[in-house]
C-alpha cells in the first residue's frame, strides 16, 4: 500500500471513531438504557447503543469502503475482496458502560492475512482517542496530542499490572495472572480496553486476561505495537485471535511475565 493509501484507511477509521461516538453518547448515563443478556448461563450485556454504534460504522464503510470485510462483535462477518478486514468491538466494556464508568471504549483495527495493521482505541465520553499504525502513535484529547510510548521497566518489582475481571478466566487462567501479579508492585482491575490504552500511553506495564474474542484484542495490538510494545498469548505466540493475552511494555517485561505463565501451567 502507499502513503496515500495508509493515509485515506486512516481517515476511514477517524470517520468511523466519530460516527461511534455520535451514536453512543446520546444513551450514556441515561436512566432510559436498558441491557440485553446474550447468554444464558452468565452476564454477557448489550445495548441500544452497541447495535447503533456499530451500524454507524459499517453505514460509513458502505460508503467509503465497501470491498472490505467486516468482523463486528454485534452483527458478525461480511465477506471482503479487498484482502483487507475491519475488527470492530462498538462498545468494548458494555458492563463498564450500562454502570456509567468511563473505562469501556470503541475498538477499530484494521487487519490483513497476518493481523492487525492499524487500531484504534477510542474513549468517546473523555474524548480521548488512541491511534497505532502506518508510523502514527498517537493519542489526542483534552490535553491535546502527544506521541504513544511504552514504558522501559524491567523488573516485574517495578511493574505495575491489569486485567479486567478479579477471576480473569478458568481456576488455571486465575492462578497464571495471580502467579505474575505477586510479584508486581501494584495490581488494578476493571479497565476494560482502557488498560491497554495506558500501557501504550506509558502509565502501566502489563496486561494479562483470557477468553478474550478478536475483537477484543486486535485494536489493543496495532496501538500497542505501535506505541513500541509487545502483545502475544501465553505461550509467546500470536494473540489477534482471541483467548489468552499478554501485553507488555517492552520486551524485558514481556519475558519474565511470559516465564511464570509457562511455569504456571
Amino acid at each position: 500500500m502507499t502513503d496515500q493509501d495508509h493515509a485515506t484507511l486512516v481517515e476511514v477509521a477517524n470517520e468511523m471513531a466519530d460516527a461511534a461516538r455520535s451514536a453512543i453518547l446520546p444513551h450514556f448515563r441515561t436512566a432510559s438504557l436498558t441491557a440485553e443478556n446474550k447468554l444464558e448461563e452468565e452476564f454477557d450485556p448489550v445495548t441500544v447503543a452497541d447495535r447503533a454504534a456499530e451500524l454507524a460504522m459499517r453505514d460509513v464503510l458502505a460508503a467509503r469502503r465497501p470491498n472490505d470485510g467486516i468482523f463486528g462483535e454485534e452483527f458478525g462477518k461480511t465477506e471482503g475482496q479487498s484482502g483487507l478486514t475491519w475488527v470492530l468491538d462498538p462498545i468494548d466494556g458494555t458492563r463498564a458502560f450500562i454502570s456509567g464508568t468511563p473505562t469501556w471504549g470503541v475498538l477499530i483495527a484494521l487487519s490483513d492475512a497476518n493481523g492487525p495493521i492499524f487500531g484504534i482505541i477510542d474513549q468517546p465520553f473523555i474524548q480521548e482517542r488512541f491511534t497505532g499504525g502506518f508510523g502514527i502513535a498517537e493519542v489526542t484529547g483534552p490535553m491535546g496530542r502527544s506521541a504513544l510510548g511504552c514504558k522501559t521497566t524491567k523488573s516485574l518489582d517495578d511493574a505495575i499490572i491489569f486485567t479486567t475481571f478479579p477471576e480473569v478466566g478458568t481456576p488455571a487462567d486465575r492462578a497464571g495472572f495471580e502467579a505474575v501479579a505477586s510479584r508486581c508492585k501494584l495490581t488494578r482491575y476493571g479497565m476494560d480496553c482502557y488498560a491497554y490504552a495506558l500501557l501504550a500511553a506509558g502509565q502501566i506495564d502489563l496486561v494479562i486476561e483470557s477468553s478474550l474474542n478478536a475483537y477484543d484484542i486486535q485494536a489493543p495490538i496495532a496501538v500497542i505495537q505501535a506505541a513500541g510494545g509487545i502483545v502475544t498469548d501465553w505461550d509467546g505466540g500470536l494473540a489477534h485471535d482471541g483467548g489468552r493475552a499478554l501485553a507488555a511494555a517492552n520486551p524485558e517485561i514481556h519475558a519474565a511475565a511470559l516465564r511464570i505463565l509457562r511455569a504456571s501451567e
